[in-house]
């Protein structure tokens, strides 16, 4: 999952990436709102967490022109301010969650696993396939309850697939939500990763669509 931070406050903001890729996201940064803008309207994040009081353009400003372009990605939105109009104000911009400061990092990581989950349509924390189970609130995975150990690109990828079951994802777009924007990016290092994951998990879930990409689908199906 590719998420974009826009937070002007360096130490907030390095915290909040710090977490995040620790929690096994991958994260591009932005310290004002022009970036955080232009960066929101050109990269296809999973979920945006969005700063209100941002230099050079606001977060309510960011927010709206996102949703009036047509960007659907969930965002959560930060603020110092704790008043239930800053609240309404974000929410009618088209804001999904909001945290007021200061916060606690495992509550945002928290929102931001349900954000996800709710985009995707999906209601636990816990994702299903076939013997195979993803726990996206410890990062754990296992098959037939025994665990089985995975690199950071390696969770990502099938995270990612776990959250769009049942869809046909292209490498593209798989390239496009697992690296960040200085990533030498790579379609081939997918198919690769994918090997992987297939040995590791020794059961046959990821499936290869000649031409368009990975369905993940539980044995026999």
């Amino acid at each position: 999952m590719r998420l974009l931070v826009v937070e002007d406050d360096p130490d907030l903001n390095r915290q909040l990436t710090t977490a995040l890729t620790d929690a096994g996201y991958v994260v591009d940064r932005a310290f004002d709102g022009e970036e955080g803008h232009h960066l929101g309207d050109t990269e296809p994040y999973d979920a945006v967490i969005l700063d209100i009081g941002l230099p050079k353009m606001d977060g309510i400003s960011v927010l709206e022109s996102w949703r009036r372009n047509g960007r659907v990605m969930p965002v959560l939105m930060l603020t110092a301010r704790d008043r239930w109009s800053d609240k309404v104000q974000g929410f009618d911009a088209g804001a999904d969650d909001y945290v007021a400061k200061p916060f606690h990092l495992e509550e945002v990581l928290a929102r931001l696993r349900a954000l996800l989950r709710r985009a995707v349509g999906h209601a636990k924390s816990e994702f299903e396939c076939g013997p195979v189970r993803l726990d996206s609130r410890t990062g754990r995975v296992s098959v037939d309850g025994n665990p089985v150990k995975l690199t950071s690109h390696e969770y990502r990828l099938l995270a990612y697939l776990m959250h769009h079951n049942g869809r046909v994802v292209s490498r593209t777009e798989l390239v496009e939500h697992l690296y960040d924007q200085d990533f030498d990016r790579d379609s081939n290092t997918i198919e690769v990763f994918v090997g992987r994951i297939r040995k590791k998990l020794g059961v046959d879930i990821i499936q290869t669509v000649r031409g368009l990409g990975y369905l993940l689908a539980a044995p026999g199906a």
